[in-house]
């Protein structure tokens, strides 16, 4: 009995270990992919997605891009942005998993004030570890935040298109894999919510086989 105790625990862990190591891959492999695409990016909403179906293990996948990152490119004064700002991300996603928040809209709305926390999380790392903490700081952090408005206009249009489009069709891929490790942390759906989604999923299929049997006969 505790062996078998052991081998579930094991193989637990191992799913979740697995799921966290391909989710750090992956926001890498879309962070190197998206380079040739000037001021575009997939980190938010990939943060957002296993924030939000992993949980910490989203939140750990963040801080290992970070990693990789800092290994890949060296140390500058980026580094302490990304180790904020990234691991934050998925960390937000996953309180609004806790939430059961759904609608893409709001979704897309907190991915859209992330974006531009970005910017001024960036702007205010710069000012103070490149000129210093001394007069007219929030002057000089406005010459340096208005130097990239261009960048961060281009980052928020794009997380303004992209999460109304993947964020949903993705996370219905993840989910399956996240509930059987036990790392989502959506609330688990009631029995009511359960037989209300297969009558959905039933009907549909009822009314795709009538769609058939229609066309069948108009042909």
């Amino acid at each position: 009995m505790e062996r078998q105790r052991f081998l579930k625990k094991t193989r637990l862990a191992s799913r979740q270990i697995a799921l966290t190591a391909l989710a750090s891959a992956t926001i890498e492999a879309v962070k190197f992919a998206l380079n040739a695409v000037p001021n575009v990016e997939g980190v938010t909403l990939l943060s957002a997605v296993y924030g939000y179906c992993l949980g910490a293990g989203g939140v750990v996948a963040a801080i290992v891009f970070c990693a990789i990152e800092t290994a890949i490119f060296g140390v500058g004064p980026w580094v302490l942005s990304y180790f904020i700002h990234w691991p934050c991300v998925a960390l937000v996603f996953m309180l609004l998993a806790r939430l059961n928040v759904k609608n893409r809209w709001i979704i897309t709305l907190v991915a859209a004030v992330m974006t531009t926390l970005f910017g001024v999380l960036t702007s205010l790392i710069d000012t103070g570890l490149l000129t210093g903490f001394f007069d007219r700081f929030w002057y000089r952090f406005g010459i340096i935040y208005a130097q990239g408005w261009v960048f961060y206009i281009v980052q928020i249009t794009c997380n303004l298109v992209v999460f109304p489009l993947l964020f949903v069709p993705i996370t219905k891929v993840l989910l399956p894999a996240a509930r059987r490790a036990k790392m989502c942390p959506l609330p688990e759906k009631t029995k009511e919510e359960s037989r209300a989604d297969m009558k959905k999923e039933l009907k549909k299929s009822v009314d795709n086989a009538c769609e058939t049997d229609d066309t069948d006969k108009k042909i």
